[in-house]
């Protein structure tokens, strides 16, 4: 069973790298994100919470993003193991993390705030179906009209450089605490997040003592 932890800047590709190593372990990948999204959409009591403190433009409390993973971590699906992406955001979630689970290894995407600035700024999104694009790795056919409805492409409200120099501020205020808890208990591999996909997760396996990863041939069964 192996166990892992993804961490990385926003735009460092997290979600796709640990998307290509869930399906070629058989391993679950899980979002915290993503599971906020699916408390709030199915109505759950989490769901109602989290509703909540978003409506009052609030951040969500610790105590909340843990019980969100706990509660997904307690289903125990993950028979060949997992990739939590998501948590922990701060050192008091790292030590809890840490108190209930034995991790194989830590991926730290590495990403200069220069490249990160160039890849979040060229989002778009349509604003009839919701459908994302990135300038840069994912342009539509036609210049600012989404390919599937034909809605215009607009950039997220809070994709300005003033909202993402304060995002980036948050991040490492919170991050660098844990990356350090981690390096002292765990294994941390830090990865060079510019190249693309494919090189990218080529270095997390060969940091890891993975296999190599083999494009277009993730069935391992």
């Amino acid at each position: 069973m192996r166990k892992y932890v993804i961490m990385g800047v926003q735009g460092s590709g997290k979600g796709t790298q640990a998307a290509l190593l869930a399906d070629d372990l058989d391993l679950v990948q899980i979002s915290v994100g993503d599971q906020m999204r699916w408390h709030v959409q199915h109505h759950t009591k989490m769901g109602a919470q989290v509703r909540r403190v978003m409506a009052a433009g609030e951040l969500i409390d610790d105590e909340l993003v843990a019980s969100v993973v706990s509660d997904r971590l307690a289903m125990h699906d993950w028979n060949f193991g997992f990739i939590l992406d998501g948590f922990p955001r701060n050192r008091r979630q790292a030590e809890f993390f840490l108190e209930s689970y034995d991790i194989d290894g830590v991926i730290h995407l590495d990403l200069p705030d220069s490249e990160v600035r160039r890849r979040v700024l060229a989002r778009r999104l349509c604003g009839r179906c919701g459908m994302d694009y990135n300038l840069i790795a994912h342009r539509p056919r036609d210049e600012g009209r989404c390919d599937v409805c034909g809605g215009e492409l607009l950039s997220l409200e809070d994709d300005t450089e003033h909202a993402l120099a304060a995002r980036l501020r948050d991040y490492y205020a919170k991050t660098d605490p844990v990356l350090d808890l981690f390096r002292r208990k765990e294994f941390v591999a830090t990865v060079d997040a510019r190249p693309d996909r494919d090189a990218v997760q080529q270095d997390i396996r060969r940091q890891l003592g993975l296999p190599d990863y083999q494009p277009g041939h993730t069935d391992t069964t």
